[in-house]
């Protein structure tokens, strides 16, 4: 699998004076509203060594933290957002997150259970002219390296919903993954943290890695 970065976000890593790593670098969104953006603190640290592992991808090791009004978003190619609480974003989070999708960004919303009800609404502000989607199984997020065609894996239970992948889609992109009933964050954390089984972490990195893998890659 080839991995590259889309040419418009490219482009803004290039002429970002604040970019001093040839390795991409994923972030994690801190916001404002009193959610915990924090949660799952050893999640994407395990994703992207399974990613280097699995598909040499080449990542840093280390990720990032960043505030969406910063100039600093436009270095990383691919956000994570998490939480089970309450997030507000600010009008000028709000343009910058806007401006990052559109030129070649990619977020991914993992619902870590009670993030639905806020996201979704500060999501409509970013894009007033879209609504999430249900992405269908067949969606190429979904059979990256590694095939699911059943849709997401169900790592923890919350609700006993079936888990759901909803994206906002900008001019035919997937700029925005939604991943609800699922917890793949949690599933990418050090074992002991929640226990989950051997099979299931693994289910859930492969998911992760599908993710990354796409938004790097079309």
């Amino acid at each position: 699998m080839k991995h590259h970065l889309r040419l418009p976000l490219l482009c803004a890593l290039l002429l970002a004076p604040l970019a001093s790593t040839a390795q991409p670098q994923l972030a994690v969104v801190k916001y404002g509203g009193g959610g915990d953006w924090y949660a799952n603190p050893t999640s994407l640290t395990n994703l992207i060594a399974f990613c280097n592992q699995t598909l040499h991808m080449g990542l840093n090791p280390q990720y990032a933290t960043v505030e969406l009004s910063s100039p600093d978003l436009f270095n990383y190619p691919f956000l994570h957002l998490t939480g089970h609480g309450n997030i507000l974003l600010t009008d000028r989070e709000v343009q910058n997150l806007r401006r990052y999708l559109i030129g070649g960004g990619f977020l991914h919303i993992d619902d870590n259970y009670g993030l639905r009800q806020f996201i979704v609404p500060q999501m409509k502000r970013v894009f007033p002219e879209l609504d999430f989607v249900e992405l269908p199984f067949s969606h190429p997020i979904y059979h990256q390296h590694y095939q699911f065609p059943d849709g997401l894996p169900k790592i923890h239970e919350h609700d006993n919903l079936p888990p759901k992948g909803y994206g906002l889609v900008w001019e035919g992109r997937l700029v925005c993954f939604f991943t609800w009933e699922c917890d793949l964050g949690d599933g990418w954390e050090d074992a002991e943290v929640h226990g989950d089984s051997p099979s299931t972490r693994l289910r859930a990195l492969q998911m992760g890695c599908n993710i990354v893998g796409y938004a790097f890659s079309e």
